[in-house]
């Protein structure tokens, strides 16, 4: 296992998830940021889950 590539994703997934956070507490947030932030989240989400 490369810990430095599963920090990285760990680093990557924690940023979007702070967009995802930032996009929905805006008074109108953009639906297709939203869905865009969430799907690239859940990759990240399934690549980590292999190591």
């Amino acid at each position: 296992m490369d810990t430095s590539h599963v920090s990285a994703l760990q680093l990557k997934h924690a940023g979007l998830e702070r967009q995802l956070h930032e996009e929905l507490g805006r008074p109108m947030p953009d639906a297709a940021t939203i869905q865009s932030l969430k799907k690239r989240k859940l990759r990240l989400k399934e690549e980590l889950s292999r190591y």
